[in-house]
């Protein structure tokens, strides 16, 4: 038990009437001892677990004087550096509600959030300045850099009284990564940070006090914070945060400095990384697991993976609106190509178009209910109907269950492709062209033949030092053939330098229709 938080048998939490969650994920650990611990590591620096209770303080106090009250919005567009730790959780102790978008946007989505949240105050990292700057000159707000906001902070107290809320009360949002159309804010409560840490970082990960971890995926990803932020502090444990691009390079650069216990990637850059391995072999002896999401892993990957470095990838899915992952694989019970069981604590269901259950193996529409899930999106009542249903999240992927429980992602619902009246998985397809040895992504889109009918496209990029050409798109057909239900090969293979994706690593199956 922490602080008075219990998880009853059915695994839904019980909270104070009266709650902060920054006292739990921050004021706790100097009394139980963790004050001289090093709670984030950078390549530059180390901050103590009293050093960032301190720091909390002081930026709560300095939001206050700026003249932020209880619920106004903070939005922080900050890359992934100890500033992040200080704003988001000095923002939730003195009650004003974070909003850490995507740092990769440009000045007419800020310009948008701006107005869309309603925030009081701006802060980012100089190195947004190129596109900050000008949203601010759109939608005119008070704004500083997070280098004044550290100079004024100085002169605040450390000493802050924690505003209590209900459990259920906002708390902080996530921007959804607005894939198609603007980015939709979604509204946690103070309760879900706590929920997914325990459910998913302490229950199924097994994090522990004496656990590091190195998330690639940044902060401002749901996935990222949980891995990079909230999994250490529930736990007490040492987060490693880069706030460069990461690749192949930077992140075994961290891999073999910091020598994390538990790594965080996306299968994205886990390909990139066995590309790099291929040429130069490398060990990380301290890897307990890694895990990945954002997008479903290849069983090939999980394989190779597995091969080069001893260690398995626990492949899941989470979302903004849940939080983090809610079906997951784990250390216990892990099978490659599959997104995992249900996390304990969280239901799944699929469901077909009239939000019937299909039959056992069919395919549907994934629904979640969890206690992490956002309550609402900022100004989207429509969204929030849609979306969120009698207390049950409508997650928008396809799945199906095989016959031992473990659900298998077929893409996103509008990625589903029909091909001669039946329907086909994308992502299906595009496992089996990652098997091939030259293959090093693939996305697969429907296209119309010249009868008008659908069927698969292929969109490839080839590993460094591959040529694509007509003997290799022939051999590609071939393996999807000989591997798949004839039907789903792919009629033609075109070979592309990139795939596009959002910023989270998704890919963005849409921009390649026609």
């Amino acid at each position: 038990m922490i602080m008075g938080i219990e998880f009853g048998p059915d695994l839904k939490v019980r909270l104070p009437s009266r709650f902060n969650v920054a006292v739990p994920f921050i004021d706790r650990h100097v009394g139980e001892g963790r004050g001289g611990k090093a709670a984030i590591r950078t390549a530059h620096e180390t901050v103590t677990y009293a050093e960032l209770a301190e720091r909390v303080n002081r930026a709560g106090n300095a939001l206050l004087a700026r003249g932020l009250v209880p619920g106004d919005r903070l939005l922080m567009v900050v890359k992934d550096c100890p500033a992040f730790f200080y704003l988001f959780w000095g923002a939730i102790k003195a009650g004003i509600v974070p909003v850490p978008p995507n740092t990769l946007l440009r000045a007419p989505d800020y310009a948008y959030m701006f107005e869309d949240s309603g925030c009081r105050l701006v802060v980012y990292s100089p190195e947004f300045a190129g596109e900050i700057e000008p949203a601010l000159k759109q939608f005119p707000v008070e704004a500083l850099t997070v280098d004044a906001f550290l100079t004024g902070m100085e002169a605040a107290s450390t000493t802050l009284t924690p505003h209590l809320a209900d459990p259920a009360d906002d708390c902080f949002w996530l921007y959804s990564s607005g894939s198609t159309g603007r980015p939709k804010g979604a509204v946690h409560a103070q309760r879900d940070m706590v929920v997914s840490s325990e459910l998913y970082g302490v229950r199924v990960l097994g994090v522990t006090e004496d656990d590091v971890g190195y998330s690639a995926a940044k902060l401002f990803f749901a996935y990222g914070l949980g891995n990079g932020m909230t999994f250490p502090l529930w736990t007490g444990s040492t987060a490693v945060l880069d706030d460069r691009r990461p690749t192949p390079d930077t992140t075994f650069e961290n891999l073999e400095r910091f020598q994390p216990t538990l790594y965080y990637g996306v299968p994205t850059l886990y390909a990139a990384q066995l590309a790099a391995l291929d040429k130069a072999p490398r060990t990380f002896p301290g890897l307990r697991a890694c895990v990945s999401a954002g997008e479903a892993l290849p069983a090939e990957l999980f394989r190779r993976w597995k091969e080069k470095t001893g260690t398995v990838i626990l492949d899941g899915i989470g979302s903004t609106e849940a939080l983090h992952i809610f079906i997951g694989n784990s250390l216990a019970d892990h099978r490659p190509g599959t997104s995992g069981k249900p996390v304990p604590g969280y239901e799944a269901r699929i469901l077909d178009e009239d939000r019937k259950p299909v039959k056992p193996g069919e395919s549907g529409g994934l629904w979640i209910r969890a206690e992490s899930a956002a309550k609402y999106y900022w100004n989207k009542p429509e969204k929030t109907a849609e979306t969120m249903v009698d207390g049950w999240l409508n997650t928008g992927d396809t799945y199906r269950q095989d016959a031992d429980g473990y659900f298998i992602y077929e893409g996103r619902s509008d990625d589903m492709l029909k091909v001669g009246g039946i329907w086909c998985s994308p992502v299906e397809i595009e496992s089996c062209l990652i098997g091939h040895p030259a293959v090093l992504e693939a996305a697969v889109v429907g296209h119309a033949d010249s009868e008008s009918l659908v069927k698969p496209r292929a969109h490839v990029v080839l590993k460094p030092g591959e040529s694509g050409g007509a003997a290799l798109t022939d051999e590609l057909m071939a393996l999807c053939k000989k591997t798949l239900a004839p039907y789903k090969y792919p009629r033609w293979v075109e070979y592309v330098a990139e795939l596009p994706k959002t910023a989270t690593g998704k890919i963005q199956r849409f921009k390649l229709r026609d």
